[in-house]
């Protein structure tokens, strides 16, 4: 069975490849078909399926990082993630669902720092061998208000 552990530690991970600019890695914790989508509490508790960000499989984003990369225009900065203990909804051999909370700082390239996003993932994670990779993380904001350089993923 999938343990509270392997949660904790795929999720440091996966601040860790984010807060660390390794960006390209980032992908590779989702499955090939999967759902990653950025939205906030109010739009999730009405059940609106849009979000800040969406996407539905592992290709757009890689996509998504490329463009980052090669295409975008942003301010330079990085991020901090601090994460909660996951609280494991249900889990088996194949799989689980949890929720995370996190706050994550955005630190500019001028050394500002600032608290830029509190919230949650909801997560439904699934086994691959001996690895564990997201099917599904929503990443549910607490705040209706998105600064426009939401450009990395959270």
């Amino acid at each position: 069975m999938i343990d509270l552990m392997s949660l904790c530690a795929f999720n440091a991970s996966y601040a860790h490849t984010i807060d660390s600019d390794a960006l390209e890695q980032w992908p590779a914790f989702f499955t090939e078909k999967c759902k990653y989508r950025i939205t906030n509490a109010e739009n999730e508790r009405e059940g609106l399926p849009s979000g800040i960000v969406f996407a539905d499989s592992r290709a757009m984003l890689e996509d998504r990082i490329a463009a980052l990369r090669e295409a975008n225009i942003y301010e330079r900065h990085r991020y901090r993630h601090v994460l909660g203990i996951p609280l494991v909804e249900s889990a088996d051999d194949k799989g689980a669902v949890a929720r995370t909370p996190f706050i994550v700082a955005r630190i500019m390239h001028t050394g500002e720092t600032t608290l830029f996003v509190t919230g949650e993932y909801l997560d439904r994670f699934e086994r691959s061998g001996s690895k564990l990779l997201l099917a599904e993380r929503i990443a549910v904001c607490d705040s209706t208000v998105t600064d426009t350089l939401l450009a990395l993923p959270l």
